[in-house]
Parts: structure tokens; C-alpha cells; sequence
């Protein structure tokens, strides 16, 4: 047989294997057995892929096969979801239309690969620049099916799972992606354990090294966490077997990624994060007990054996989560002297909390509740959505920080119970109920006290707005509200408000010009407009009508004078009128086409010269990267290159919504140029403190610019700016300082 004729044989095994372990998958699921169905869609997908390819060389249908495995295993979902995956990729790549698939498969299928197709283009093609209007299309097709969303991530998910064959710089822009829009997504969707495993995968690729670092650190404490977890165990089973309970108890690790988050955020060392495992006790309830009261059954039995600490105790038994999530936690002194963190849950707890919402529809029985908190959310998102003129990008940070929020709990004056953000404010409460209460609100009472609009609001308050006809909108409003639903109901009153303003401005400029016996010309509006400092007329109009501006009787005499104003041949300039709008319309063709155009190799990295003459390159000031630290490249719209640390939240945004436009990048030897660095210190007060600290760091050929030191109660703090080479000279400086006895800790930080 042939070379040719062995990797065919090999292919088709394995799309067969692949298939078969699917099948297996299902047949072991709750499901009804449409074992026929499900083999019809494989069947037609793997006949549409025949002869294609992955990157990574294996045949196609691999993929859609590898996402059909994970809706089906990983979260839980049915028959139409397995075809829906199978076939997701079918209308984009093949000849075969959505016409097709509703014939063959009928209108519930079709209508769910057409809401994938619909979507896939912008966020996995090469042009993948406009992420926030995809993001915004992709929650459109939430609210028709949110299986549309499920089967996106879990394509998501095999695409990091085999992001490996990618080039670098592919699989910066992808992990950046992940990291900002679809691990958020799934934490709010409750999908916990694929919403760590793309954190953890994004993490990998973004910063390789310390990802190994962290990895290797939980291997070599593997170990002594073992040994904890048989010392707590041990008489919590005895207890647990006495009482017949059906049950399974494990250490929980924490992800290699919220190690590292937490790591930053605390600015501590891998060895001071004291919560790195948690124990998980997931039970099946006795006969005849309920299995919220088997929860605080178990808590009693441990809480007898060890003691808890009050303050840590969160009952998300008797108020889930919005997304669903269902656990009792508690933190006891643990045998060894340390605090252990316990997670109490029944088995179908567990499963809504490892599969999300998909996993309720493992237990629905006849009659189910459809009005879940899901949907609430998915309804708020669709009135945002439809409201007019969102901004795309504030609208993808508005709905990820609500997509991040922790919850509060608030009730209505009749008890009725809210779920609003963390933070949220009696003006969001306002809007949450309706939007014309939101925008008649005076004021509040909480829990029977009177508060402002701006007032934050706490879990178990009782709210009462109070409302007046004669209220609107202000300005200020968009300063008290934290939800996206109320930002954008305010700015659309807003944007009404000073529309119907300019109007009655523009009537005003036309009297004076009446009044002047002026020619009502465009250059004349023009020149008036820019006279009082205006340089788009709407703007003057408006403000005519608020009176910031007064006109005199007779405006013949400002156009006049205007002519030889210097100031204004500058302004004239400046904003491009006349002439100039073909000038500029040229210019912002320019800047759009500008990634594009300019040549830069992305199979290989970009080096960052350090020559003044030859350096190709700026460094940006919202995170200034200095060599040696992970980086990447942004092209600008004029073609250069601004340097960003990958973990940078900018960069993030950056590659999220530019990644054609990102380059991965290289330092070359540094050794003649100076980069700012920040230096924290901390430590014990004590005579000739600061005068070590200088000395040392002096001794590093580096200068210092800035030094703030203060102390108190004995301890001391501060900061010391310098000009440094590289990430080198910041390690080696931090190592010698943390010799000195006085100097408890030490590290560089942003300024």
C-alpha cells in the first residue's frame, strides 16, 4: 500500500474513533438515545469537510467532532446541540446553505448553525478588528437560542486546546481574546470548570514561564497538601460514614491562573497564598431530607469537629447566584493550624456548578420555571443592545464588568426580591424596575431612610423609590450608575434632550442673522460658529440655547472682523474646514488601511533595536515595558510600533479588538539606554534605612530621580523612581535589598 494510501487508512480511523467515543459520550448521558440523528449530521459534516485540513494537520471534521464532545460531556446538552456542532462550521467553509441544514435537519437546527455562521466570520477570520460589534451580534443570538453561545465556547475551548500549531503572534491575539471576552461569558454563564480551563490555557500562552513556574511550585507542595488533606479528612469521614450519607470528598487545587491573579493583585509570593486548596464534599441527600437541609446537617457534624470562623461562612443554598450557582462555603482551623475552605454541595449542586445552566436541563421535570435569572439577564442585554447608538467598545467594557460583578440582593417595598452588581446604586435599583422610574427619580428611601440617587446599595436592603413628573435626566446621573442598563437609558434621554436643544439654538442664530441682515450662508454659520470657539455648529448651537453663549444685536460686525483675525486662520486650520475635509477623509482612510498596508513579518518576532538612530519603536505609557519584560508590538495608525507588557490591560483590549495589528516581539541588548522603573520598598523603621537603600541601588550604575519615604508606628514605606537598563538590573537590586534584616519585602511596581 502507498505512503498516501496508509495516512488515508490512519484518517479515517481516527474520525471514526473520535466518532464512536462521541457516541459513547451521549449513550451515557440522560438523554434520549437520537443516536440516528446525530450519526445522519456526522455522516453530512464529515462528507462537506472531506479533504480539508487543520493547521495542525489532522483532517478537519476533527474539530467539529472535538466541539460536539464537549457540548455533549463537558456541559451536558442533548441531541440538537451535538448536530448543531457537528455542523457549525458546514454553511461557512462548504458549498451547502442554512436552506440545506433545515431541510435535512429541520428549522430548531438550522436556525442555531445560522446564528454560528452569522458570528464566526468576524471573530475567527483574519479581519478580526471589530470585536465588540461581534461580541454585541453574538449576544443578539443568545436570546434566541443560548445554545448559539454554549456551542461557541466549547468551539472556543478546542480551538485554545490546539492553539499550540498557531504562530506566536496568532496566539497572542487569540489567548488576549479568550482572556477578555469568553472566559467572562462563561463564569456568567455558571460553565466554572471551562471558564478556568481557558483562563488557565490563555495564561500558558500569554506568559509561558510563569505559568511553569506556578505549575512546577504545585507539583513539588503536592505532597505536604496531601498530607493536610488526610489529617482534615480523616474524622470528618469517620462522622460522614456514621450517619450512612452517600458522598465523595476531595482537595481542590486552585487554577494555575487565580494563583498568578492573586499573586499580582496581592503582590505576595506563590509560598503566602494560604487558600491554594480547598476540600469539595459532594453528596447525595439521605431518604427523605431535603437537600438544603443536608448541607447544614454536614456543617453541624464539622463545625462540632473543628472550629469555624464566622466571618467566612457564604449560604448560596438559600440565594443562588444569578448564574445559577448553589453551594454552602465555610472556613474552619484545620488540624494543622491552618485555615481550610469547604465546599458543601449535592450532586445535582455540583453539576449546575461545573456545567452551568445546561445541566438544569438534566433534572427538568414536566413543569419548569422559564422566568430564571438567566433569562433576566439575557432580556437586559437585548434592551441594551436595541437601545440607540451604543457605543461598541463602552458597551463590550460595560457588559464585561457586569459579565466579572459579584451580586447584591435588594428588595422591592412589597419583598420582592433584585439582583443587582456589586455597587450598585439607587439609581440602577430605579432603572431596574423600569425605565420610566429611572427617569423620574428624586430620590430613594432605604430600608425607610432617606437617601440621594448616588446612594450605594448593600445585600438585604429594602429600596423604595420615589418618583416626580416633573424630574429628568441630568448629566451628573451617568456618575451614579454602575449597571449598563441604566448608562444607556440615561445617555439616550441625554442625547434626545441635546438634540432638541441644538434645534432651538439653530432657530436663535437664524433670527440674528434676520436681525443683521446677514446671508444665511454655511460659510457664514461656519465662521460664527468657529468665532466663539465652536468648531462643529451643533455645538454652537446648543450653546446659544443654554446661554453660554450671548449673541449681540448686530453680528455683521464679528464675521467682519473675523477675517483678519490670526487666531482664527489658526483654529480655521487646525479643524480642517474648507479644502481641508477631502484632506481629512484621506487621512482617516489612511489610518483605517494603515495595518494592512505597512509590511511587517509576523512568522517572526520583531526586534526591538536600541540604537537612538535605527530604534523602531516607543514605548507605551500606560504599562512602560523595559527590556526583559514580556512585551508585545501594537501598530499605530502612522506605522510605528508601541511597545506594551502583555499583561497589560490596554494591550489586552488591544489584541482583543486589533489583533491583525499585534506583533510579537524581541529585545535586543539594552545595555546603553535607560528605561523608568518604580521600586517599592517596605520594612521596619530604623536608623540609616534609607541611606542602605540608596547606596545599594547606586551601586547598580543606575540613577535615581524620585525617592518618597514615609513612616509610622514603627514600619516604613515608599517608592524610589530610577532610570534602569533592563528587567535584570530590577531583579539583581531586589535580591540584594531583601538581604537587609529591616526590608520586608520589595518589588517593582507601575506609576
Amino acid at each position: 500500500m502507498s505512503d498516501t494510501g496508509e495516512i488515508k487508512m490512519t484518517d479515517e480511523q481516527l474520525v471514526q474513533a473520535e466518532f464512536q467515543a462521541l457516541l459513547d459520550d451521549y449513550l451515557n448521558s440522560n438523554h434520549r438515545r437520537k443516536v440516528d440523528k446525530i450519526t445522519k449530521a456526522f455522516n453530512f459534516a464529515n462528507e462537506a469537510h472531506a479533504g480539508a485540513k487543520r493547521r495542525s494537520g489532522e483532517p478537519y471534521i476533527i474539530h467539529p467532532l472535538s466541539v460536539a464532545r464537549i457540548v455533549c460531556k463537558e456541559m451536558g446538552l442533548g441531541s440538537t446541540s451535538i448536530c448543531s456542532a457537528l455542523l457549525h462550521d458546514v454553511v461557512e467553509d462548504t458549498e451547502y446553505t442554512v436552506e440545506d441544514i433545515k431541510n435535512l435537519f429541520g428549522a430548531k437546527i438550522a436556525q442555531i448553525v445560522d446564528g454560528l455562521t452569522k458570528i464566526s466570520g468576524g471573530i475567527f477570520g483574519e479581519q478580526a478588528s471589530a470585536q465588540a460589534e461581534n461580541f454585541r451580534k453574538l449576544l443578539l443570538t443568545m436570546s434566541d437560542d443560548i445554545r448559539v453561545i454554549l456551542i461557541k465556547i466549547a468551539d472556543r475551548l478546542h480551538n485554545m486546546r490546539t492553539l499550540g500549531s498557531m504562530l506566536p503572534a496568532k496566539q497572542y491575539k487569540i489567548a488576549g481574546e479568550t482572556l477578555y471576552l469568553y472566559a467572562p461569558l462563561a463564569h456568567r454563564l455558571g460553565l466554572f470548570t471551562i471558564k478556568t480551563e481557558l483562563e488557565d490555557l490563555s495564561f500558558k500562552y500569554e506568559h509561558p514561564q510563569e505559568y511553569d513556574f506556578i505549575k512546577e511550585k504545585l507539583k513539588a507542595t503536592e505532597e505536604t497538601r496531601n498530607r493536610l488533606f488526610e489529617h482534615f479528612s480523616a474524622p470528618v469521614k469517620e462522622k460522614l460514614d456514621e450517619i450512612g450519607l452517600h458522598y465523595e470528598m476531595r482537595a481542590r487545587v486552585k487554577s494555575v491562573y487565580s494563583i498568578w491573579n492573586k499573586m499580582q493583585n496581592k503582590g505576595v509570593a506563590f509560598e503566602d497564598i494560604y487558600d491554594i486548596y480547598a476540600v469539595r464534599i459532594i453528596f447525595d441527600p439521605l431518604p427523605g431530607v431535603d437537600e438544603k437541609n443536608q448541607c447544614w446537617d454536614i456543617y453541624s457534624i464539622i463545625t462540632d469537629i473543628y472550629r469555624i470562623r464566622p466571618d467566612r461562612i457564604r449560604d448560596w443554598v438559600s440565594r443562588p447566584k444569578a448564574n445559577g450557582y448553589r453551594a454552602l462555603h465555610l472556613t474552619v482551623m484545620g488540624p494543622d493550624g491552618q485555615w481550610v475552605e469547604i465546599q458543601l454541595r449535592s450532586r445535582k449542586m455540583d453539576d449546575i456548578a461545573e456545567k452551568g445552566f445546561a445541566a438544569h436541563w438534566k433534572y427538568k421535570e414536566s413543569s419548569v420555571e422559564e422566568d430564571t435569572e438567566l433569562d433576566k439577564w439575557l432580556q437586559t442585554i437585548t434592551e441594551i443592545l436595541e437601545s440607540p447608538d451604543p457605543n461598541a467598545l463602552d458597551f463590550l467594557d460595560t457588559i464585561k464588568l457586569n459579565l466579572f460583578t459579584s451580586e447584591i440582593f435588594v428588595f422591592t417595598p412589597k419583598g420582592d426580591l433584585k439582583t443587582l452588581p456589586q455597587g450598585a446604586t439607587a439609581l440602577d435599583f430605579a432603572y431596574a424596575l423600569h425605565t420610566d422610574i429611572g427617569n423620574r427619580c428624586i430620590g430613594a428611601k432605604v430600608n425607610h431612610k432617606l437617601v440621594p440617587l448616588s446612594h450605594t446599595l448593600q445585600s438585604g436592603d429594602q429600596v423604595e423609590i420615589l418618583t416626580s413628573r416633573s424630574q429628568t435626566p441630568q448629566y451628573e446621573w451617568l456618575n451614579f450608575v454602575t449597571t449598563a442598563k441604566a448608562r444607556s437609558k440615561i445617555d439616550a434621554v441625554l442625547k434626545k434632550n441635546r438634540k432638541e436643544a441644538a434645534k432651538a439654538g439653530e432657530q436663535k442664530v437664524i433670527a440674528a442673522f434676520k436681525r443683521s441682515d446677514l446671508e444665511l450662508s454655511t460659510s457664514n454659520l461656519e465662521k460664527l460658529s468657529m468665532y466663539f470657539g465652536f468648531p462643529k455648529k451643533e455645538e454652537f448651537y446648543y450653546a446659544v440655547e443654554k446661554e453660554d453663549v450671548i449673541l449681540p444685536d448686530n453680528i455683521n460686525k464679528l464675521l467682519k472682523e473675523k477675517t483678519d483675525n490670526v487666531l482664527y486662520k489658526y483654529v480655521k486650520q487646525a479643524f480642517g474646514m474648507g479644502n481641508n475635509k477631502k484632506k481629512e477623509a484621506e487621512k482617516e482612510d489612511s489610518a483605517e488601511e494603515a495595518g494592512n498596508k505597512l509590511k511587517y513579518d509576523k512568522s517572526k518576532p520583531y526586534i526591538l533595536k536600541e540604537e537612538a538612530y535605527e530604534r523602531n519603536y516607543v514605548i507605551a505609557e500606560c504599562c512602560k515595558p523595559i527590556p526583559g519584560d514580556d512585551a508585545l508590538g501594537f501598530i499605530n495608525d502612522d506605522g510605528t510600533v508601541v511597545v506594551h507588557k502583555r499583561s497589560c490591560p490596554i494591550a489586552m483590549r488591544l489584541k482583543s479588538s486589533f489583533g491583525e495589528r499585534i506583533l510579537n516581539t524581541e529585545w535586543s541588548s539594552h545595555k546603553n539606554s535607560s528605561f523608568d522603573a518604580t521600586l517599592e520598598v517596605r520594612g521596619i523603621d530604623a536608623i540609616g534605612v534609607l541611606n542602605d537603600i540608596t547606596k545599594t541601588i547606586s551601586e547598580f550604575n543606575v540613577n535615581i530621580q524620585r525617592v518618597g519615604i514615609e513612616a509610622k508606628d514603627g514600619m516604613f514605606e515608599g517608592k524610589i523612581k530610577m532610570k534602569v537598563h533592563d528587567v535584570e538590573d530590577i531583579q539583581k537590586m531586589c535580591v540584594t535589598l531583601s538581604k537587609f534584616s529591616n526590608i520586608k519585602s520589595v518589588g517593582r511596581v507601575a506609576e
